[in-house]
């Protein structure tokens, strides 16, 4: 399953404009992928944890976007061999050289939910 995620992964990065941005948003975007890469800025944390602070996502949409940005180098997987198993997930070093992109993204996110609550 992850090399046809894989395979995917580096189709889209080729791209139909040959902007970097859009190399970008191939990568992390969506409405998921930088919710979780914001999460996991505050370090490792389980499939749960991550499913309970984003709980509008279902788990399979969680499952998939992981999936992706694991694929793609940002996040890695770590399996502990447990009964129950369990499974944390953090930022790569490429996942971590996200952090700028991602904090400036909240950071514009607030000012915009300010000025438009300001307009209304």
């Amino acid at each position: 399953m992850v090399d046809t995620v894989r395979s995917r992964s580096v189709r889209r990065r080729a791209g139909r404009t040959g902007c970097s941005v859009e190399a970008t948003l191939t990568v992390i975007g969506g409405v998921w992928k930088p919710v979780l890469l914001f999460h996991l800025l505050s370090g490792k944390l389980r499939f749960n944890a991550l499913c309970r602070l984003i709980p509008s996502a279902t788990t399979r949409m969680i499952t998939l976007q992981l999936r992706e940005l694991e694929a793609d180098g940002i996040v890695r997987r770590i399996v502990y061999p447990e009964v129950p198993p369990r499974v944390e997930y953090e930022l790569t070093e490429l996942g971590w050289s996200l952090q700028p992109l991602l904090l400036a993204m909240r950071a514009w996110g607030l000012s915009f939910t300010q000025r438009m609550a300001a307009v209304e």
